[in-house]
């Protein structure tokens, strides 16, 4: 597929091509989508295996005091699969972004201060996300108003 352009007495083939990075808006919320709605159904339903190898002290302990609260692992759980459904339905994404931003900066900060192998893999999910914050940015330009007149 290719448009003619004619100057003068010669004739110019351009070829027009779309840009492979028009998908990566579409792949970012795949690759985040899916891992959480997997984890988020796994918190609930308990079907994958657990780690063999044990967590540092310190992990342990913020876990179990999630645990102990009764309801603190089941809101995560819940968050994470609603969040990963929206994302890969391509729904309501920039709210799915904004419920799973606390969720990621914890991520973060919990594995550098306690539990330090998973920081990569939260370090690419929150580059993924904010680089899909970036994409959906016109929709968060209202939200982010000093002062907001009434209508």
């Amino acid at each position: 597929m290719g448009t003619t352009l004619t100057l003068g007495t010669s004739t110019t083939a351009i070829r027009t091509t779309k840009s492979i990075t028009r998908y990566l808006p579409a792949v970012g919320r795949v690759v985040v989508g899916l891992p959480f709605f997997i984890t988020g159904l796994n918190g609930l339903l308990n079907f994958l295996p657990q780690p063999t190898t044990p967590m540092p002290a310190g992990a342990t302990a913020f876990i179990g005091a999630l645990v102990t609260t009764g309801y603190m692992l089941q809101l995560i759980s819940v968050t994470q699969l609603v969040v990963g459904a929206l994302l890969l339905s391509n729904r309501f994404v920039p709210l799915a972004l904004a419920l799973i931003a606390p969720f990621t900066v914890n991520s973060i900060l919990f594995h550098t201060f306690l539990e330090p192998t998973g920081l990569p893999f939260a370090l690419v999910f929150a580059t993924i996300e904010v680089a899909l914050v970036r994409v959906y940015w016109p929709a968060y330009r209202p939200m982010l108003v000093a002062r907001v007149v009434r209508a």
